[in-house]
């Protein structure tokens, strides 16, 4: 199951990433969502083993951190999860992570948008202790999802998404584009929007970040 995993995210790569690492394993669902909680730690395995700093972007982007602190654009490592079921419902999450690690010729409309650790550090990155602190942080914050519910893990989303959260987003909805505010997530892992009419939760599709 995770080869077609794998496959599906270097494609979904192809268009905005570089060369890099492509991941993909096998956990099991819990009442938190495992993409915010494989978000966090593949920030945090980034920074423990370049001094990168990045930020979240719903649903599974890390992004690298702005120096004048502005909205962050250009992504670095992006996440895939899907679910297995089986009769009594879903089994299993299988999730894959894809980092841009190499040094790439791309052109501008895609440089806006991607980047990858050698080209922020402009030195050569050790691969070898980049998947080693991914999947330390990870194992960390998996076992972080049985306690209180994942408050752990929803808490450390926000503080590394506090770059995204605040912004004015748009979406498609069956009735149109509609735009608002990022506001949160909850635990499901949907994103949760404000608008004139009130709160919206959107748990899949995608939205644009606009300002």
């Amino acid at each position: 199951m995770s080869v077609p995993l794998i496959t599906r995210a270097r494609r979904a790569l192809r268009g905005v990433a570089l060369r890099g690492l492509v991941a993909a394993f096998a956990l099991l669902p819990l009442r938190v969502s495992l993409t915010l909680a494989t978000g966090i730690a593949v920030g945090e395995g980034i920074a423990a083993a370049s001094g990168l700093r990045t930020a979240l972007k719903w649903p599974n982007d890390v992004l690298v951190l702005e120096a004048g602190g502005g909205l962050p654009q250009r992504k670095v490592a992006g996440i895939l999860a899907e679910a297995g079921v089986g009769p009594g419902g879903v089994q299993h999450v299988v999730v894959g992570i894809g980092i841009n690690v190499a040094l790439a010729t791309h052109p501008p409309s895609v440089a806006a948008r991607a980047t990858s650790i050698e080209l922020e550090l402009g030195r050569r990155a050790d691969r070898g202790l980049l998947l080693a602190e991914c999947l330390s942080a990870l194992w960390v914050r998996y076992q972080q999802l049985h306690v209180d519910g994942g408050a752990l893990i929803l808490d450390a989303w926000r503080h590394r998404a506090q770059a995204t959260l605040g912004r004015t987003v748009e979406w498609d909805a069956n009735e149109g584009t509609r735009r608002g505010t990022a506001a949160d997530v909850d635990q499901s892992g949907a994103l949760v929007i404000r608008t004139a009419e009130g709160l919206v939760r959107v748990t899949a599709g995608e939205v644009r970040w606009i300002g």
